[in-house]
């Protein structure tokens, strides 16, 4: 499991202490069980799976993908959440200011994006 671990987290672009702080744990626990001297306890494991949403079957013997296959209303959920309730940063800003558009301002995004987008 201690590749996996460490998979998870390179994958999710996290330091040991921004993993181990998300997960409420010290980051000499964390670097314990990538290291394989520890094993997490079930607790552990079951909070990285929902924290990460990540595939606990993945997570523990490897078999099946990472990140189990979620709908687009599942991955915009998780989108929204994260941002909402993380740091201050630009996504949050950028959610903030598409809040307060209006229809007239939601039509102009669209033609703004579908002239991008080249159709």
């Amino acid at each position: 499991m201690r590749e996996r671990i460490k998979e998870l987290r390179h994958t999710l672009g996290l330091t040991q202490q921004e993993f181990a702080d998300r997960l409420g744990i010290k980051r000499g626990a964390l670097a314990n069980y990538e290291v394989g001297r520890n094993e997490p306890i079930d607790a552990v494991v079951s909070l990285m799976c929902r924290e990460f949403q990540v595939d606990e079957t993945w997570l523990r013997t490897g078999q099946g993908e990472m990140f189990p296959h979620l709908s687009e209303d599942e991955i915009l959920s998780r989108f929204l959440g994260e941002t909402a309730f993380g740091e201050d940063g630009f996504r949050r800003r950028f959610l903030l200011a598409l809040s307060r558009l209006d229809g007239e301002d939601w039509a102009a995004l669209e033609r703004i994006l579908k002239k991008l987008n080249g159709t």
